[in-house]
């Protein structure tokens, strides 16, 4: 049995993992983020998914290390060893051009996105010195690796992850452990909704004439490089809709 840790959880892609490693029943799952009540709540649908599944919940901001380090420390004892982190926390805020950009977003999402991993990875990868399968998993994204208009340091920071998991790789070899990076394109979840700093329709409006990538196929992906055998490393992973190309090449059709 194996213990993952999953940030980010109470939406999207990160419900989606654990919502799909739930029907596996080889896996515990530790979940944090901000919305401890939904986290309860999903918490609920893991145990009708999977009644015998294993479910720690807890509230965490991964921006600040400090509750990191205390909220990880004092886990009970059973849920200090980590077998595996899904580093799955990121928002993107504001589609401005860097000269009219908002600091505070900037702020957000260099702190979340690059900081806050920074923060979980260093704090659990001591936690994963007995596990004999250890695995480390970054949601990159599409915008690591190209750059599009108003998407200045949103791509900034996923080009960091992407950095940041190939130094890993690097850094963690010796120590056994795998480091996988899962570069969704466009996936509908919360995400424009946040970007659009809860605009509904103007995030309805990123996904229409297309059908997007959702969670599930985020999370399937993810528990198929979990499931590789030992001595295989899944290094990268780009997926995209099919009917998107590129960042901002996509093809619309009106039924859709």
């Amino acid at each position: 049995m194996r213990t993952v840790f999953i940030t980010g959880a109470s939406s999207g892609i990160g419900e989606a993992c654990a919502k799909t490693l739930a029907k596996e029943k080889t896996y515990r799952l530790l979940l944090c983020a901000r919305r401890m009540s939904r986290l309860l709540e999903i918490r609920k649908i893991l145990y009708e998914i999977n009644p015998h599944c294993e479910v720690y919940c807890f509230e965490l901001d991964v921006r600040d290390f400090p509750q990191v380090e205390r909220s990880l420390s004092s886990l009970p004892t059973e849920w200090r060893e980590i077998d595996v982190l899904i580093n799955n926390a990121g928002l993107s805020q504001g589609l401005e051009g860097i000269q009219n950009g908002d600091i505070g977003d900037w702020d957000r999402m260099i702190d979340t996105n690059v900081k806050g991993l920074l923060y979980v990875s260093r704090t659990v990868i001591p936690m994963m010195g007995n596990s004999d399968n250890a695995h480390i998993i970054n949601l990159g994204s599409i915008a690591g690796k190209e750059v599009y208009p108003n998407g200045n340091v949103y791509c900034a920071t996923k080009h960091a992850v992407d950095a940041l998991t190939k130094a890993m790789r690097i850094d963690l070899l010796q120590e056994g452990i795998r480091v996988t990076s899962i570069d969704p394109g466009m996936v509908e979840t919360e995400f424009s909704e946040v970007r659009f700093k809860g605009d509904k329709e103007r995030a309805k409006g990123v996904y229409k004439g297309l059908i997007p990538l959702s969670g599930t196929d985020i999370a399937e992906i993810i528990s198929f490089v979990l499931s590789r055998p030992k001595h295989v490393n899944i290094n990268d992973l780009l997926v995209m809709p099919t009917a998107q190309a590129t960042g901002t090449i996509v093809k619309r059709e009106p039924n859709k």
